[in-house]
């Protein structure tokens, strides 16, 4: 179920990136990406441990186009974004956007084609929250895009999946994190995990090809 639901996340996060169209609402501007990313995925001459940089790189890509990393940063920061420098925030986003792109993307490279639909929107404003069905061989999961309009954009900063908010994971674990070890230990943590994480995968690329 845990590595369902991980999987879940991860194709939720890299479906909604591409360029967005200044007139459309958040499900319009999701829709259509689709299959960009579908097309990666599908990529015969992306596949293996030769073409990983490649490959991580085209998805990455897609991420940060469709998510503001940095309000999800603060959010998950919460008092201790405030304290930080400019310099400090971006440096913290940019491990934020490699860490999550590391957890998660080794499980959408088991992606088999499942299903993905788009259900229902709700707009307030500036936020909205985009409810789609993942639609797999364990069953349909609902997973909802929370977005917030950023100019002309709808830019995702959270994703809930069976009542499981991401950026609330990441504060209550950051949060014992910077109790014990401050600033300094979380970013040191985080720097680790990012190490062993791309460590694992190009070794599981290795095994793949050589399957």
């Amino acid at each position: 179920m845990k590595n369902r639901v991980c999987f879940a996340v991860l194709f939720v996060m890299l479906s909604v990136s591409g360029v967005f169209a200044a007139d459309r609402g958040p499900t319009a501007q999701l829709k259509p990406v689709m299959d960009e990313l579908l097309n990666v995925l599908s990529d015969e001459s992306l596949m293996g441990r030769q073409h990983f940089e490649e490959r991580r790189a085209k998805i990455m890509l897609n991420i940060k186009k469709g998510f503001d990393f940095k309000e999800m940063s603060k959010r998950i920061l919460g008092k201790t974004w405030r304290k930080l420098s400019d310099a400090e925030r971006d440096s913290f986003t940019e491990l934020m956007t490699k860490l999550l792109g590391n957890v998660y993307i080794g499980k959408l490279e088991s992606y088999s084609g499942e299903a993905i639909t788009f259900d229902a929107e709700r707009i307030k404003g500036k936020r909205a929250q985009v409810t789609t069905i993942f639609e797999g061989s364990g069953g349909k999961i609902p997973i909802h895009y929370i977005m917030r309009k950023k100019g002309e954009s709808w830019l995702v900063y959270d994703i809930n999946i069976e009542g499981a908010s991401l950026v609330r994971n990441y504060q209550e674990h950051f949060k014992s994190i910077l109790r014990q070890k401050k600033y300094a230990g979380l970013v040191k943590v985080i720097e680790e995990k990012n190490w062993a994480f791309e460590q694992e995968q190009k070794l599981n690329s290795t095994e793949k090809e050589s399957k």
